[in-house]
């Protein structure tokens, strides 16, 4: 397995900006990448930990979707203590789960995991109690959303939640620009050029497809979920949790 190093993927011009994709390349820079690209990520990991900790059932399952090299799997691990769960982190990226179980191999918890190269859509959920999609579901075609979402309702115990967190945009103009432009900011405050900034926008523009806040808390509620709460955002990222009655 190769080091992890510093993004530098979009450090240099390309002459072909090809659509961004979860390969050797980027799990090799992931954790660099997601820390300097999305603010807040440092403290939606430890919190999904102690959501997890809050909500998780005994003899449930726990899913970490889109789990990529399973930083929240190892918050919702230890969140987990002593209750028998079964945890299990899927993601369809062989190079991020070979990492992913790297990881896991030298966390210091022995609670099991099970890791799944799959299509999320694909899955048959077991009886579930907390379930995270953590800057996922905005790679997915906005026409399987929903579809998703109400799988996962219909496997969540009473009492079960989800915890979704995403990049959102912005219905007001206005908004969405003063918002996109502290992104920018921030991403340069982290060491990313402009060329970088521009690069990674132009691969991520046709694969990555925000939905407004409304839309989130639109979706979940006719999904069947009997309440959702913002719990954090940070500019144009935020998380919610939605309970199940």
């Amino acid at each position: 397995m190769k080091k992890l190093g510093p993004d530098t993927i979009y450090a240099f011009p390309h002459e072909k900006v090809n659509e961004f994709s979860f390969d050797e390349a980027v799990a090799r820079v992931f954790p660099d990448m997601i820390k300097r690209s999305v603010p807040g990520y440092t403290t939606i990991i430890p919190m999904i930990g102690l959501i997890t900790e809050q909500y998780a059932q005994e003899n449930s399952h726990c899913y970490d979707l889109g789990c990529s090299l399973g930083a929240s799997t190892l918050a919702m691990r230890h969140g987990l203590k002593n209750k028998q769960c079964e945890l299990v982190a899927v993601d369809n990226s062989p190079s991020m789960l070979e990492r992913c179980n790297h990881y896991i191999e030298l966390d210091n918890d022995t609670t099991p995991v099970t890791l799944l190269c799959a299509d999320i859509r694909d899955l048959d959920f077991k009886p579930c109690s907390v379930v995270t999609l953590n800057f996922t579901l905005q790679f997915l075609p906005p026409e399987d959303r929903s579809k998703l979402l109400q799988k996962i309702q219909n496997a969540l115990l009473p009492g079960g939640v989800l915890i979704l967190s995403e990049k959102i945009c912005f219905d007001e103009p206005a908004e969405q620009s003063h918002l996109e432009e502290l992104h920018w900011l921030f991403k340069k405050a982290n060491g990313y050029s402009d060329l970088e900034v521009s690069q990674k926008r132009s691969a991520l523009e046709q694969v990555l497809l925000p939905d407004t806040l409304a839309d989130h808390q639109t979706r979940l509620s006719n999904t069947g979920f009997d309440t959702v709460h913002l719990w954090y955002q940070c500019f144009n990222f935020m998380s919610l949790i939605a309970f199940k009655a």
